[in-house]
């Protein structure tokens, strides 16, 4: 009975002291959560910024917040004989402990009381983790403030993670810290390809870091990164012939200077990306080390021209990524503003938004290819615009007029199509500074009177060698590795032109002769097929060159960042040479093909070649020119006109005095007011209509185009000087078969004057109406403000 009331008091008693051990348990982890929990352990270490190329290749490198070396260690960059070299040193039992390892620390504790100092550490590497992240003074309550850390890390975080952070914070000198650091700027090369030598002497460097100074103590360090591969070898860490390889390897370790390839875009990324320790960049290190190449040997020609600046963007058109990016000749120079950006930087196109305007054109229904517009002196509304070899050139096609840049036919289409149309596609291609300026933009703005980027203008040409639609260009890689090309590739942009426009302009912009061509075909029969346009500002203070095909789209901007123009800068002549000189190295005896025909809606159809319409009576040499179904414009051509004459051929009939008999039908050309006027100041012969028979009584009515006023301008303001008047000059366009043009000041016949002759008269203060009519009874007028000064 006794041994059965002792057995229950036994079983009762270890029962208790269960409860109590679980209870106590139980507080004890609660109490570790709530002290975890309001104070968590902090890993935010600030990290050297790094950007790295497409493949991996680190391009720039950034000093970190708190001016350290502290690159950041991806885990895949952790090998297999560094993982085992570190943990063999610093940490065997490191995979089987919680942060800490009691039996080192008792056997730490005996040894340095048995000697009377510290002879042996017990410091796991998540405890000299924890050192790193906070350091603190050596004593008792701080170590064991470190082991709670260590177990706060070892709940938080895996055993790779763990040891990955401590590979970012180990020490090496100065302000060096990380393995990565030390790798890249002692060996030149990233841990991953590290050999066995040099990884063991990265590893033992940590402890000593100012006895072992990498680069000045080399010596030293190879005795001791000796001894430790003989140690390797005794415990078989490693083959004996890669550890023999090793102890022969010399040490070939310096300071070296940090990657700094890119700048611009590098300051860029970093900027945009403040928190990330690792950018990746879109960048191709080989086309980008191409790229940076060309333009400081083109930048040393051109110096002596006083031209400085010079800027390239390289685009991928198949993936938008950007392969490429020089913001300016030299980046150290900064004398000429070498840290200016010239990819984002703001400038006058010059020309270079015309094949966007010749696009709409297109899709409006205006023109075609081969449509006749007209390149003579043209007075759009005061403002008069001249070509850039102040030549005109008569009547030329829509391709010829875009081709060879021809001001005044962009101007005449802007005015047909109208400024907002162009302005519109232009914001919503991302043309920022357009965006801001719309509303003071007029019809100057297609010869440069506007502000760009490069990368917007780029951004614009990629998306007319994708068809017509513009996205967004790519300078980052995904993070996420569930995101592939072809899923970017769906990602919905802006359509600015149909795929049959942008056909059109392609294919016009790929006829114009490349003036770097030999003669001989064998020689550049592996040279790429590039469509591509120039571009000079006002003042020649831009030149661009732009040009695409299947696989790039390369921007050129030549200047000075100093906005001084140089009477040498043009495009043509200035900045295609290196556009050339990209293409020719980047794409060399390149297999993709050329853009191919929409099949849909690009069809053929006989033109008149004299205007570019559907031939009419008179058209008897009809050629083909493309037309897009349902939107070219159908009009018959009317470059001749029927008119009856004697049969001299020195009088001319209307209905109305036209004989029963004897009257010859003939044509004759039809020419616009401005041809005919560039033709008689050209002293071009041209067959002009007879006079009209002298008999006939009733001249008025008849049709044909009324005389264009070209000086003054219609609604503007004139300030004369009273003390000093001078004369003004009134001046006409007449159609072909004008004579004599009659001038009317405030309704009152001024003067009787030939269809081509300059009037002046002296005008006085106040509001002016001005008429002109010719011998046919056709008339225009305008009004003008004159004011004392």
């Amino acid at each position: 009975m006794s041994r059965s009331i002792l057995g229950n008091v036994r079983i009762i008693t270890k029962r208790i002291w269960q409860l109590h051990v679980t209870k106590v348990l139980l507080v004890a982890s609660g109490l570790f959560l709530a002290i975890d929990f309001l104070f968590p352990v902090n890993v935010n270490v600030p990290y050297a910024t790094l950007i790295t190329a497409r493949d991996g290749t680190i391009l720039h490198a950034f000093l970190s917040r708190d001016d350290k070396w502290r690159m950041y260690t991806e885990l895949t960059e952790i090998t297999p004989t560094l993982r085992e070299a570190i943990l063999f040193k610093e940490d065997k039992y490191f995979r089987y402990h919680f942060g800490f390892n009691p039996v080192a620390m008792l056997r730490a504790a005996g040894r340095n009381m048995l000697s009377g100092r510290r002879t042996s550490g017990a410091s796991t590497i998540t405890m000299q983790t924890v050192r790193l992240l906070e350091p603190r003074e050596r004593t008792y309550w701080n170590k064991t403030l470190e082991l709670f850390r260590a177990v706060q890390l070892e709940i938080h975080f895996s055993k790779d993670e763990i040891l990955q952070l401590y590979l970012n914070l180990i020490p090496y000198g100065s302000n060096i810290e990380g393995l990565k650091s030390a790798s890249l700027l002692y060996f030149g090369k990233p841990p991953k390809v590290l050999s066995l030598a040099e990884i063991t002497t990265l590893t033992i460097i940590p402890n000593r870091p100012s006895s072992l100074r990498l680069g000045s103590k080399n010596g030293l360090i190879v005795q001791e990164r000796n001894r430790w591969l003989n140690r390797f070898r005794r415990s078989k860490l490693f083959d004996e012939a890669a550890i023999d390889d090793a102890l022969n390897e010399p040490l070939n370790a310096y300071r070296r200077p940090a990657p700094q390839q890119a700048p611009h875009l590098a300051r860029r990324l970093r900027t945009d990306n403040p928190t990330s320790p690792i950018v990746q960049s879109t960048l191709q290190p080989a086309l980008q080390a191409t790229a940076e190449r060309l333009v400081q040997n083109y930048a040393n020609r051109i110096r002596a021209y006083n031209i400085h600046n010079s800027a390239v963007l390289v685009v991928d058109n198949q993936t938008r990524e950007v392969v490429a990016y020089v913001g300016s000749t030299d980046f150290g120079n900064t004398f000429d503003g070498g840290q200016v950006d010239g990819v984002r930087a703001i400038r006058s196109p010059g020309s270079a938004l015309k094949p966007l305007l010749y696009g709409l054109a297109f899709d409006a229904g205006l023109i075609t290819p081969k449509t006749k517009l007209n390149d003579v002196l043209t007075n759009f509304s005061g403002y008069e615009p001249d070509n850039y070899d102040r030549r005109f050139n008569g009547s030329v096609t829509a391709e010829f007029a875009l081709a060879n840049s021809l001001n005044i036919p962009a101007v005449f289409l802007l005015k047909e199509i109208g400024t907002p149309t162009l302005v519109s596609a232009l914001q919503k291609s991302g043309f920022s500074t357009i965006k801001k300026q719309a509303k003071e933009l007029g019809l100057s703005m297609i010869l440069g009177g506007c502000g760009v980027s490069l990368e917007e203008m780029t951004r614009l040409y990629v998306g007319m060698a994708s068809g017509g639609e513009v996205r967004s260009l790519r300078s980052v890689v995904p993070k996420t590795s569930d995101e592939p090309a072809t899923k970017l590739l769906q990602e919905k942009g802006f359509r600015i032109l149909s795929p049959e426009a942008a056909y059109l302009i392609t294919n016009t912009l790929s006829q114009i002769t490349r003036p770097d061509l030999p003669n001989n075909f064998d020689n550049s029969y592996h040279l790429p097929r590039i469509a591509w346009k120039t571009g000079t500002s006002y003042g020649r203070r831009d030149a661009w060159s732009i040009g695409y095909n299947q696989r790039y789209t390369i921007g050129v901007w030549v200047g000075n960042f100093s906005g001084v123009g140089v009477a040498e800068l043009s495009g043509a002549n200035t900045a295609t040479p290196l556009l050339f000189q990209l293409f020719n190295a980047l794409d060399y005896n390149s297999p993709r093909g050329w853009f191919r025909k929409p099949a849909q809606n690009l069809s053929m159809r006989l033109i008149c070649p004299e205007t570019g319409d559907v031939p009419g009576e008179f058209c008897t040499k009809p050629v083909t020119d493309y037309c897009i179904m349902g939107v070219s414009r159908y009009r018959r051509c009317q470059h001749l006109k029927a008119v009856f004459t004697n049969v001299a051929g020195t009088l001319s009939y209307c209905p109305h005095c036209k004989p029963d008999s004897g009257a010859i039908r003939r044509a004759y050309p039809n020419l616009a007011p401005e041809i005919a006027a560039f033709y008689k100041s050209k002293h071009i012969p041209f067959e002009s209509v007879p006079p009209h028979n002298p008999a006939c009584e009733r001249v008025f009515g008849q049709g044909g185009t009324a005389p264009l006023i070209t000086s003054l301008n219609d609604g503007s303001d004139y300030f004369i000087n009273p003390k000093q008047p001078a004369d003004l000059e009134l001046g006409c366009q007449t159609a072909s078969d004008v004579q004599t043009v009659f001038w009317y000041l405030n309704d009152k016949l001024y003067r009787k004057a030939s269809a081509t002759e300059s009037v002046f008269f002296r005008p006085r203060p106040g509001p002016l109406k001005i008429s002109c009519a010719d011998d046919k009874g056709r008339y225009s007028d305008l009004r003008v403000m004159i004011r004392n000064e």
